[in-house]
Formats: structure tokens, sequence, C-alpha cells
């Protein structure tokens, strides 16, 4: 196993900046390269501030395909909804014209949704140049949760979405299986705080992939992975 490539900040903030830049090189060569380039984004608050600076690089945004690591199952304007975060910091100005593929449809929950929603992410261009992760304090990325009744079938199926419902959390979710996310040309972390550090470098100690999920991208061999990590 590689160890990933770290990128150390003290400062959020710089993280933030440094990490859409990378963004951008990365996006623009794949543009350069092939002719677009394909991108899937995690929600929350961290990756708030580098989706604004994203948004602001001079890219060929008519050829980037945008989408998502993960997705509530609530309405596209809902509070919580990411697909929102991502038109309210991303998709605005000249990266507007980048072309969005929501996971979100009009199925009444996640598992009725999941079998269109993997029509739609089939014809997505695999492999993915990015896969931009976060992790939560219980070791979880994407919405693939410890302890989760579908976290078997997330870290097996060969499928690129499937539904799951969190252990703790009001709503369902739509999500990238494991063999979406290393179905990519870069993976890219983002980390904040003493409490996500012990937690990444507990994950890259070793151990089972359900005990951490994030071990699923941390301890592969696939994809080259990068990590940002601000106090």
């Amino acid at each position: 196993m590689s160890r990933p490539v770290e990128h150390v900040f003290a400062d959020g903030a710089a993280a933030a900046e440094n990490l859409a830049r990378r963004i951008g090189a990365v996006l623009g060569e794949a543009i350069a390269a092939r002719g677009v380039a394909g991108i899937a984004l995690s929600g929350g608050r961290s990756p708030r501030p580098v989706l604004e600076a994203l948004s602001g690089l001079p890219l060929d945004w008519g050829k980037v395909v945008v989408t998502l690591v993960d997705e509530r199952w609530v309405a596209p304007d809902h509070a919580d909804s990411n697909e929102r975060l991502i038109r309210e910091t991303l998709l605005t100005g000249a990266a507007a014209k980048a072309r969005f593929v929501a996971m979100k449809n009009d199925a009444a929950d996640a598992y009725a949704g999941a079998a269109a929603c993997e029509t739609v992410f089939m014809a997505l261009p695999w492999p993915l140049d990015i896969v931009l992760l976060g992790m939560g304090e219980d070791g979880h990325t994407a919405s693939l949760f410890p302890q989760a009744r579908e976290l078997a079938e997330g870290l097996s199926t060969q499928a690129r979405v499937l539904a799951v419902t969190p252990p703790a959390d009001p709503h369902q979710r739509m999500t990238l299986s494991a063999s979406a996310i290393v179905d990519s040309r870069h993976i890219f972390l983002q980390i904040g705080g003493a409490a996500k550090k012990a937690v990444y470098d507990r994950a890259l100690a070793g151990g089972s992939v359900e005990e951490l999920p994030i071990r699923l991208a941390l301890c592969q061999d696939k994809v080259p992975v990068e990590v940002w990590i601000s106090d």
C-alpha cells in the first residue's frame, strides 16, 4: 500500500484554496487530453470554500461533468441537499456551463430510485478524473457507514450506486459504491481537525474496511490518493 500524498496546512482556508487549484489543474489536464473531465463531489461544510474557490477558476467548464459522491433523498431545494450546495457554490458564473448529473430523482424513496440512478451513472465518463471524498469521525466516507445494513453491499457490488439508510440520520441516501470510487484517476480526501486526523491515522495503520470504510480509499494501490489536512 502506497501512503497517500499529504498536503498539510495550519489554516483551513489555505487548504481549501490549494485543493481547489489542484482540482482545477487535474480537470484542465483531462480536458486537454480527452476533451471531457468528470468529477464527483462531496457535500457538507468542509467542501464549501473549496467549491467557491473552484468556481472562479478559468476552466472550459462546458466540458466538465459534475456529479455527487452521495446525496440525501430530499428535494433539491432542501437545506440538507448536496445538489443545492453544488448549485449555490460551484455552478455559478462561468462554471454554470458544467453539466451537473444529479443523484436524486422523482422516486418516492432512495431504494425505489436506485435503478434509475444507476442507469444515469453508468453513462458518466468513467473513470472519473477526480472523486473528492470527505470522512466522518466514525470513519465513514461517501454514505458508506460502519454498521450500516448496506455496507457489505456497498463494498462488494459492481454497481455504481446504491441506496442506504445511515445508522443515525433522518434521511435515506444514495451513494457511490466502493468500486465506483476507485474507478477514478485521482482520489482526493479533505479532513480538518484533530479528531478526524486521529481517525485518518488509525485508518492508515491497518485494519478492516468494515471498521473504517475510509480504508477502501486509503488502503488500496489502484488509484493515487492525495489528502488535504488542516487544523
